[in-house]
């Protein structure tokens, strides 16, 4: 192995440990950030695990770090998952398919018949590419300006990375143990891992309010966050933009719309993109436009699961209504919304005299 290819090599695994070690430090209480430290974890394990004549299989702590490396494609989707899908819920399957990839990636080693290292393949291909939908699907949603700019690039360029380092591990066996490979591995890991240190924890992760842009680029600090800080006439366009918006919504019932997009909002207020963005994520205190127009869903498949008569009236019936596109989607948002399943929460309210629906 070169000096620079160790130098790189070094450098990539130290910063995602202290990385691993940010968001360990407030891990409590956060299935998110303890997803990530692991996942940092495990790439730190397999940058050192794919340097050239590291002893992956010979020494107890070499087999360790290839056995955590080789499920870094189940943890890169359930930590992307969770940071762009509101609706993802800590479970026993991500885990599940994490110890099934190691297992499957331990036997494709130690097993030179070549249906098994297919299989791990496609199985990393896979997770791979779940990651890589949730991160689009996130960028298309996310209200927030820095995280659309950063957060699912950032995600999207390490799926890419990953699956063509898979995809190329399997053409040529071995080949990203081995010059060229090697050298581009260790440059491409360490980009990745100084952008995620770069961009910074919660600037990248978290994305938390920041001032937002102008369409010339310019900052606004006329519309930052903080009464104090708004002007007499924002504060009143953004009122009017509010009650407009919760017209279209409420009145109208524009959620029911498959497909609803923000760009479609935007044109029936007659306002540009980013001032609507903006009013909901700071305003309306919405992260995700997805979430937005997810709450007018839930609050009218809430009403209807628990009036009396509509009780007979199918659940999925009441969720195509309300604007899902099927009731899978309308399950998993209505139990991360409420903590339970629709039919539990019908049968409850139907049960008792009165029940929230609000």
């Amino acid at each position: 192995m070169s000096l620079v290819d160790a130098g790189l090599r070094g450098s990539a695994v130290a910063i995602l440990l202290l990385l691993a070690l940010f968001h360990l430090r407030e891990a409590r209480g956060s299935s998110s950030r303890r997803n990530r430290v692991l996942f940092l974890l495990s790439a730190a394990g397999y940058v050192i695990c794919s340097a050239p004549d590291f002893a992956r299989a010979d020494i107890p702590f070499g087999f360790a770090l290839l056995s955590v490396s080789l499920g870094l494609p189940a943890l890169l989707w359930t930590a992307t998952a969770a940071i762009f899908d509101e609706a993802f819920a800590p479970s026993w399957r991500p885990g599940l398919a994490w110890a099934g990839l190691v297992v499957l990636g331990l036997w494709s080693i130690f097993d030179d018949r070549p249906v098994v290292s297919i299989a791990y393949y496609a199985a990393s291909l896979f997770l791979i590419g779940l990651a890589a939908s949730h991160a689009l699907v996130g960028w298309r949603s996310e209200l927030i300006d820095a995280g659309r700019r950063l957060r699912a690039p950032l995600a999207l360029a390490a799926t890419s990375f990953g699956g063509t380092i898979m995809i190329a591990d399997f053409a040529w066996p071995g080949s990203t143990l081995s010059l060229p490979f090697s050298l581009i591995n260790s440059i491409g890991l360490s980009m990745i891992a100084f952008s995620c240190a770069l961009c910074g924890l919660r600037f990248a992760w978290d994305s938390p309010d920041v001032v937002a842009a102008s369409p010339g680029g310019n900052a606004r600090p006329d519309i930052a966050p903080g009464p104090a800080r708004i002007s007499l006439a924002v504060e009143k366009e953004e009122t009017a933009l509010s009650q407009a918006l919760r017209e279209l919504m409420e009145e109208q019932k524009l959620y029911r719309q498959q497909g609803l997009s923000i760009g479609d909002l935007g044109t029936r207020l007659g306002v540009p993109e980013y001032r609507l963005r903006r009013l909901i994520n700071r305003r309306l205190g919405f992260r995700n436009f997805n979430s937005f127009v997810n709450g007018y869903r839930l609050a009218e498949a809430r009403r209807a699961l628990a009036d009396p008569a509509q009780a007979k009236v199918p659940i999925l019936t009441i969720a195509l209504d309300a604007g899902f596109q099927s009731l899978a989607p309308f399950n998993r948002a209505f139990k991360g919304a409420t903590g339970t399943t629709p039919s539990d929460y019908r049968r409850r309210c139907l049960s008792q005299s009165s029940c929230d629906s609000a």
